[in-house]
Order: C-alpha cells, then structure tokens, then sequence
C-alpha cells in the first residue's frame, strides 16, 4: 500500500462507499481520500443483487430519498460516461391479504401525494400490465411505471473511476481489521498491508460493519442474513416491470439479455456471513414463481448465487456520525437496499463529513435512536 495517512478513509468499495468518496471529493477537493477494498470491486453485495430500483415505499422520507436516487441512476450514464444497462420498466407489487391492501392502498396515496406516478391494480387488471402473470389469491397490487432495473456492476465502476479522477486512492484487497482511537476519538486503520492514520473513518462495508466497530467499543446491532438468486435461460423479451410479492418476498424481472433474475425471503437463512448456495432456496424460488407465473415452471436455471443483507433492529439504515466515538461514521443497516439508495445517501454523508449540512433523513438514522428505543417503520421490504 502506498499510503500511511488520509483525512478520510471509507471501508468498503461497493457502491455506498464509493458514492461516498466521489460526492466527499467534488465537495472538498483538498481532502485526502483513500477506499479500503478487501476483496475485487463488486465482490460484495454491490455485485450480487437483483439491480433493483425503486421510488415505492411507505415513509415519506424513504420515498423522497428514492426520487433523488432514481434522478442519479438516470443520469449516471451521461455523468460517469459508462453505460449503465438501465430499463425503465416499473415495479408491480402484489398483496395476498385484505389488511395488507389496505396498507398498500394507503401506501399508494402518500406516494402519489409526493409525486409518484404509482397506481392501485385489481387482481383482474394484472395481464394487462403483465400477461400470463396468474390473478389467484391476489387482494391487490400497486404499479409504478418510473420504477428502474439495473445491471449493478457498471454503477460501482462509474464511481470508481469518476473518484479516481478526483484524486480518491482506492486500494482492492486491503482488508481493514481494526479501528484505532486516541482520547476516545478515532485516530487510524490497521488493515492487513499496514497502518493508516485517519481523524475519520465511515464503515460502508454492509454486514462486516459491526466487528470493526467493537474493535473501538460501539455496539452496532446489525448482522447479516443469506439471500439468494438465481437467473434462468434466455427468454424472448416479454417482462415489463420488476414483480414483487410482499406475503413472501418472491421477486422477479428480466434482464436486457432475457433472464428472468429473481429470488425469494426465507425464515430460516444461515445469519453466520456464508454465501454459500442451498437446494432449499431453489425448491422454494421455484415453486412460487411458478405459482404467480405458470408458464415460468419449465424454464431452465443456468445460474445461482448468494449475497447478504445487513439487518437492523427496525429494518431501517444506521447513518451518520457515532456520539461515543468522535470520527467514525456509519452508513450500515440497508437490508437489501444499499444499491438503491446509495447514489442519495453517498451525497448526503458526504455533505455531512464537509460540513455542508446535516439532513434530517441522517438525524432519523443515527445509531442513538436504537438506544432511545424510536424505532422507526417501513412495510414496503422484500425481504
């Protein structure tokens, strides 16, 4: 490693962490940024979800946050140079029971009242929107047509480059293994090729945030959880949105090359950090899809993969400065969501690190309200 020293070093190249580091570099030019990697770009969770996006939530501030996400993602290409194999083509949820229509009903009104084009679909309205997809134990469904899929791959290489342009030094393979402090602040790095001193430190290194933050006495209460997926065969393009069943988290889309890419939640998902594939997963995946899409139950698997979500207490993200330890900042807890949110949230830590400002969205995410018990909500999870 070329680097002894940095004013800023971020644990994590995936797409939070390096989000972060471009948008720190544009605001503070004169900050020395290094991004600590322990493996390839793309070998974490940036690299093994499903590239979903979307602006359909059930909190006003996750779907304020996702409208400015989702304005990035559209952008990037022509920002990052890079193309980003983004389709526009929705997102279609499906409920399974009279209480959850009403809140999915409820849902839609506060998103249309915050500017989405979301809309109520009745179980016999579905083919319209996606033929063939079956009707049977359907109560209702929400659609918005804004609603984005990516392939992820090409967001976390625009960021890297776009940062590397702007003096940020990214080191792969350097694994952080412990915090330092001085007089309870945050003083360093050790990572496997060295020492590094920093007087900030951001953890966006998802579900291996919390040992390194228990390396300076913060409890970080998320841990990971297995989530598998899977992609079939090429199939003629016939997929519009992305459809997502929210009474078992069955999920799928198609890509640009014709996959069907999808997975599904499972109670029973090893919580130890493998990522390892299951014979379980693929039974359960495929009994369902084939049950809200019939026609899908012949068609081949050619790919399976694993990733981890980082959980939190209250299903929502940890964000923002830590009160016991002066330095260290968090951006953990995503679930599986970090991909989406990430081009939002990196421009508002990095705006919080430069001391431009501090949003209200990071207040609502800061550890201390897990301690205080103000637990917030959010019912529109897959997963």
């Amino acid at each position: 490693m070329r680097v002894d020293r940095a004013d800023v070093v971020i644990v994590g190249a995936g797409i939070m962490g390096l989000s972060i580091a471009y948008n720190l570099a544009r605001l503070s030019p004169h900050l020395r940024i290094l991004v600590l990697e322990q493996s390839y770009l793309c070998s974490g969770a940036s690299g093994r979800n499903g590239g979903g996006v979307r602006a359909q939530w059930s909190s006003p501030s996750n779907i304020l946050l996702m409208q400015k996400s989702l304005e990035l993602f559209r952008q990037f290409a022509k920002e990052h140079s890079i193309n980003t194999w983004l389709r526009q083509g929705g997102y279609l949820f499906l409920v399974r029971s009279q209480a959850a229509a009403e809140t999915l009903a409820k849902n839609v009104e506060l998103q249309r009242e915050l500017g989405l084009n979301s809309e109520l679909v009745l179980p016999n309205a579905l083919g319209e929107i996606v033929p063939g997809l079956s009707s049977e134990g359907v109560a209702l469904a929400s659609y918005n047509p804004d609603d984005c899929v990516v392939f992820p791959w090409p967001f976390v290489w625009g960021y890297a480059r776009s940062a590397q342009q702007l003096g940020v030094q990214i080191e792969t393979f350097t694994e952080a293994l412990a915090l330092d402090t001085n007089a309870g602040a945050i003083s360093g790095v050790m990572t496997n090729r060295g020492h590094i001193q920093a007087d900030t430190v951001v953890l966006a290194c998802g579900a291996l945030s919390p040992r390194l933050a228990r390396t300076v006495n913060v409890d970080l209460p998320t841990h990971p959880q297995r989530h598998e997926i899977c992609s079939s065969e090429p199939l003629k393009p016939w997929l519009t949105p992305l459809v997502a069943d929210l009474s078992n988290g069955l999920y799928f889309s198609q890509s640009t090359r014709g996959e069907i890419v999808g997975g599904i939640s499972s109670a029973s998902a090893p919580t130890d950090g493998r990522q390892t594939s299951s014979w379980e997963f693929l039974a359960r995946y495929s009994a369902a899809l084939a049950k809200v899409f019939p026609r899908l139950g012949a068609v081949r698997i050619l790919r399976q993969w694993a990733g981890l979500y980082d959980i939190s207490p209250d299903h929502n993200p940890i964000v923002g400065s830590v009160d016991a330890c002066p330095g260290l900042q968090l951006a953990s807890g995503f679930m599986g969501h970090g991909f989406m949110m990430a081009p939002a949230v990196g421009e508002l830590v990095a705006r919080s690190i430069a001391g431009k400002e501090s949003s209200e969205i990071l207040a609502r995410w800061n550890l201390r309200r897990l301690k205080e018990g103000n637990l917030l909500s959010e019912n529109m999870i897959i997963g």
